[in-house]
């Protein structure tokens, strides 16, 4: 058994407590799907959220999920110029059996450009 970070982001057209819900779901949603995961593997999750989102804590979605036994964190994202805007992002730590290579990162929407390689249809 490993302890392997799986990464993901989405983003969200307004800073709208239920968009960044509803866009945090899906995204904890398709990470669980692709990688086969059970509420149990999960060790824990950083969310991170660009300065222009700050109406709700991703971690409300995880918790909606029944997360409730997994340590959640939220954290501001570097403001880097020009970088993406109204992009929630996830780095989920997971206990698994599978290889590095095995472990399907997920990036929807806008996001899809900060990792083109892991693009995943949805």
């Amino acid at each position: 058994m490993y302890c392997r970070g799986i990464r993901g982001a989405t983003t969200v057209e307004h800073n709208e407590r239920e968009e960044i819900l509803a866009a945090t779901r899906e995204l904890l949603e398709l990470i669980i799907e692709k990688n086969e995961l059970k509420k149990e593997d999960i060790a824990s999750a950083i969310f991170s959220l660009t300065a222009d989102l700050d109406a709700e804590f991703p971690a409300v979605a995880a918790r909606g999920l029944g997360w409730t036994d997994t340590a959640l964190m939220c954290a501001r994202e570097i403001p880097v110029p020009n970088s993406l805007g109204k992009c929630i992002r996830v780095l989920i730590h997971v206990n698994t059996t599978r290889s590095a290579e095995e472990i399907q990162h997920v990036y929807l929407k806008e996001a899809v450009n900060l990792r083109p390689t892991f693009n995943v249809d949805a």
